[in-house]
């Protein structure tokens, strides 16, 4: 907005081109022109102007937004002065726009309520409101929408008010908390059956619950919770208000989660919800599909409250497993959505008892165990017209595998041995219907690993049944059987009699197009499970890889068989392994020569990727264990296959996918051979360099990293790979310089650092006593801002490891050099480092990122103590005292409270306790 203030005409107009101009260029412009209307001075003025024109809806609506915006995230533009004229003129608004669209009166709402949390002279704000507005029933709808979002606003990430005022704030609505509920009462009261009013009636109630200030003795005995159970009870009640009223219900159930100290209000909930069983019976028989899932969700969360008191004392007053039953009830329903509402109770129900591990408690829930997995069982049963193998990507896939993990977390209860038997024994014993069957297959696959193998008849029994399966089974249950297979590799390795019909009825479903990815899946965990006894099928494996496009696998299971042939071949006699290995990767070693010789068709080369991904497999998973002074089997292949990789990375060095998966197999080949890697080394380097200077794809630090990790405590190698840090260097801290560098390249930032890191794990002297060195450290200070969690990780460990490196001996480099290298680093940037670590946790970064700050301030304690102190000392005194609303952000106790915390602290665990304790002064 460099050219003033712009008319109320002009705004109108760009306004209208935002929601009307038939080009979407014509949109896009309006867009960005209003969006830097919003961010410059000249937002508050216009958008009052807007509102008092109340010319239509659409400029109505830009105005209310612009204004809740600005008071969220600049508020500290307007001199204190003008808040109160700020505030008359947002009731007057909200009052005069009521009538006009309801999301209009929201956005006034929210920033009527954002401007009273910041606005510390405006004192019981909650008062005044009900107060000014209450008497008049007209006022009713936009004062209770305040209502509604103050308390919802109060811990909102968009505003910024700190802990000293969010306790003030929370303190006052507390106070005032029985008027409200005493209005909304009388709200409901005076607008009789007016279904909108009691809707936002419940909404209210329901925030102020989620808040957690409400009176529970005030509440157990209003007539507000009376009429929420009415209206749960009432067939009528219309969809939207049954939502409202189970939503508001949900929240007072969580607002009680501490029942001892709520007891009345427990007392009340727990005895209406139990009144809702009926209403849920209506529900099915009306086929209402909405209520049922309302109804679900009250049960649900009804267990969860009390969850530690039915534990504890079953059948015993609020033990009472009436209410499990309920939730057993709902897993019965036929619409798999009801049932999957109740099943994180259920993961908590098994924890805790797992925890209390008390045979009296597991034989009393034992039963109710037993009823829910026959439902999921059920619930798992694939339409008896389906026709194809399951779907694990559908919604009912995901429900399935879902399902899969529950049953893993609670089969303890019933027992893996019991459960898999007896749903054995429903298979053997009847003949049911092919999708009962493929159901509890999938039931049996799921807690197969559970089972013990040893001596375990019933389980080879259930083997050498699967695999004679006649082909004329339904698709979907062959399919599940073969996962089934897969699932009891340890079964066989226990029992390698029964290896060789397992393999050949994978290897013919293999053949099969719908069969081929779930058994090539299968091979891989036979492979994965019984190493040994495989070896002497390599060859049948070596067969199925060299011919893998010939089958119809997904990419993913051709890899998975890579992967096994690779984990067998490394248990080949070490004579062999060459050999085989150079077998193995032969087919993508052809098809990658055949590709460089290529010439690109319009432009574009054969994509490479799924040969790179297939030798990287191969070259991840062939460990061999090679005896000092032996020479590494795998060592020649590599070097032979090297020029192909060069190539390959050379012709494709502009596409940062192809280069990705280059320095990813480049990676696993160093790792699979480690020091027989060495001739490598120069020509990797330099062609990695050189490409790097033209197209810096960050993968190349990141296998440089690998080198340094593999080669940095080799003394011939030590300056050569200093060389390549340092060419790597020059671009990177270019694309890094450019506006918004760090935040545009994050794996950049990720990569170079842990690279610098592995610099100083493996070869500390020769990096400090570098020029680079206090560039790195320069980055890494401006690099500290990311909200990024993987790059700012590899900061922080790369600032933790350098300044720990001064204070550790356990390292071959002098520890009186590291000392004084790093102490000269930490003279020149440790206060630098501090202020902006500080200022970071406070103002921008979240707080998953405090443990690794924390860590870095720990380590930077113990290197110098007394500067440590001094540089924390000035740190804290530049934090602003005092948020632009008026209220007091941190106190001068708070502040020598937290410094005398974290530099008497004996733990890093206790700096990081203090620091997250102390930033949430600032948010």
């Amino acid at each position: 907005m460099d050219g003033g203030k712009p008319s109320l005409a002009l705004v109108y107009q760009a306004v209208q081109a935002l929601y009307h101009d038939p080009d979407p260029a014509g949109k896009e412009r309006a867009s960005l022109w209003l969006g830097e209307l919003q961010r410059s001075m000249y937002a508050w003025e216009i958008s009052d102007q807007l509102l008092q024109l109340k010319q239509d809806v659409e400029s109505c609506y830009f105005a209310a937004q612009t204004m809740k915006m600005k008071i969220q995230t600049s508020f500290y533009e307007l001199p204190a002065e003008t808040h109160i004229a700020l505030r008359d003129s947002l009731l007057s608004h909200i009052k005069n726009l009521k009538d006009l669209s309801p999301v209009i009166i929201t956005q006034l709402a929210l920033a009527i309520s954002d401007l009273a949390l910041q606005m510390a002279s405006w004192k019981g704000c909650v008062q005044t409101l009900i107060e000014k507005y209450s008497n008049d029933v007209s006022s009713l709808i936009f004062l209770v929408e305040i209502l509604t979002v103050l308390p919802e606003e109060v811990h909102s990430r968009s505003l910024r008010i700190g802990a000293n005022r969010r306790t003030e704030i929370i303190e006052d609505l507390a106070y005032y908390s029985n008027d409200v509920v005493t209005l909304l009462m009388s709200c409901v009261e005076k607008t009789g059956s007016d279904e909108k009013m009691l809707i936002k009636a419940f909404r209210c109630l329901g925030s102020w619950f989620n808040l957690g200030v409400l009176d529970s003795n005030f509440m157990a005995n209003n007539q507000l919770l009376v009429v929420l159970f009415q209206v749960l009870q009432q067939n009528d009640t219309s969809t939207n208000l049954h939502e409202a009223a189970s939503d508001s219900v949900c929240s007072a159930l969580c607002a009680i989660e501490n029942v001892n100290s709520n007891m009345p209000l427990a007392m009340q909930l727990f005895q209406g919800v139990l009144m809702l069983e009926t209403a849920y019976h209506m529900a099915v028989a009306r086929e209402d599909l909405d209520k049922v899932l309302n109804y679900c969700r009250i049960f649900t969360e009804l267990c969860e409250t009390f969850l530690e008191t039915i534990a504890r004392s079953p059948g015993r007053g609020m033990g009472d497993l009436r209410t499990v039953e309920l939730l057993l009830i709902c897993a019965g329903h036929p619409q798999y959505e009801v049932a999957e509402i109740t099943f994180n109770f259920w993961y908590r129900l098994g924890e805790h008892l797992y925890k209390a591990n008390d045979p009296v408690l597991h034989e009393i829930f034992r039963p109710y165990i037993q009823r829910l997995l026959h439902g999921l069982a059920r619930h798992c049963q694939l339409d008896p017209d389906h026709e194809s193998i399951p779907e694990d990507t559908s919604d009912f896939g995901e429900f399935r595998m879902r399902v899969s993990d529950l049953v893993k977390d609670i089969i303890f209860l019933v027992g893996s041995k019991e459960c898999f038997y007896q749903l054995y024994s429903t298979l053997k014993e009847g003949n049911p219907p092919w999708e009962v069957t493929e159901a509890v297959l999938f039931i049996m696959a799921s807690i197969a690993k559970n089972v013990d193998p040893e001596n375990n008849r019933t389980l080879t029994e259930v083997l050498e049944q699967l695999v004679q399966l006649p082909d004329t089974v339904h698709i979907a249950v062959r399919y599940t059987s073969i996962e089934l297979v897969g699932e009891m590799s340890e079964v066989v390795d226990r029992n390698p009699c029964v290896l060789d019909p397992v393999l050949n009825y994978l290897m013919k479903s293999l053949r099969e197009k719908p069969l081929a990815s779930v058994s090539a899946k299968a091979i891989h965990n036979m492979c994965s499970m019984c190493r040994d006894h495989m070896s002497q099928h390599f060859q049948v494996l070596l067969d199925i890889a060299r011919s893998l496009d010939y089958f119809s696998l997904s990419s993913d299971a051709a890899v998975e068989l890579l992967k096994g042939t690779a984990l067998v071949l490394a248990r080949l006699p070490l004579e062999k392994i060459g050999g085989s290995l150079s077998d193995l990767c032969a087919v993508q070693v052809i098809a990658l020569k055949k590709m460089i010789s290529l010439e690109p068709t319009n432009g574009k080369s054969v994509d490479p990727t799924i040969w790179l991904d297939r030798l990287a497999v191969i070259f991840r998973h062939t460990n061999p264990v090679v005896q000092n002074g032996q020479s590494h089997p795998c060592q020649k292949v590599i070097q032979e296959i090297w020029p192909v990789l060069s190539q390959t990375l050379n012709k494709h060095q502009a596409d940062n996918r192809v280069v990705e998966r280059c320095c990813r197999c480049l990676r696993f080949a160093v790792r699979c051979i480690g020091k027989g890697s060495a001739s490598l080394l120069q020509p990797l380097v330099t062609q990695m360099v050189n490409v790097y200077q033209l197209y810096p794809h960050s993968c190349f630090l990141y296998l440089g990293s690998i080198l340094v990790d593999e080669y940095g405590m080799e003394e011939g190698c030590r300056q050569g790979l200093l060389d390549m840090l340092q060419a790597l260097c020059m671009p990177t801290f270019q694309l890094l310089e450019q506006p918004n560098g760090l935040r545009n390249h994050p794996d950049t930032v990720d990569d170079l650092f842990r690279l610098a890191t592995r610099f100083i794990q493996r070869s500390p002297v020769i990096l400090l006593s570098s020029q680079v060195i206090i560039h790195l450290i320069q980055c890494a200070i401006a690099a500290t801002t990311l909200d990024h969690r993987d790059a700012n990780c590899s900061v922080m460990k790369f600032i933790r490891d350098l300044i720990h490196t001064g204070i550790t001996s356990d390292h071959e480099d002098s520890f009186e050099v590291r000392k004084r290298l790093v102490s000269q680093a930490m003279e020149q940037h440790g206060q630098q480092l501090v202020t902006q670590l500080i200022h970071m946790c406070c103002f921008c970064l979240p707080p998953y990122t405090l443990p690794d700050v924390a860590e870095v301030l720990w380590e930077a304690m113990h290197f110098d103590h007394p500067m440590f102190c001094s540089w924390l000392e000035n740190t804290l005194k530049g934090l602003p005292k005092e948020m632009s609303g008026g209220a007091v952000t941190v106190t001068h106790k708070q502040l020598t409270d937290f410094h005398k915390q974290v530099t008497s602290a004996e733990e890093c665990k206790q700096v990081c306790w203090s620091l997250r304790e102390f930033t949430r002064l600032f948010r």
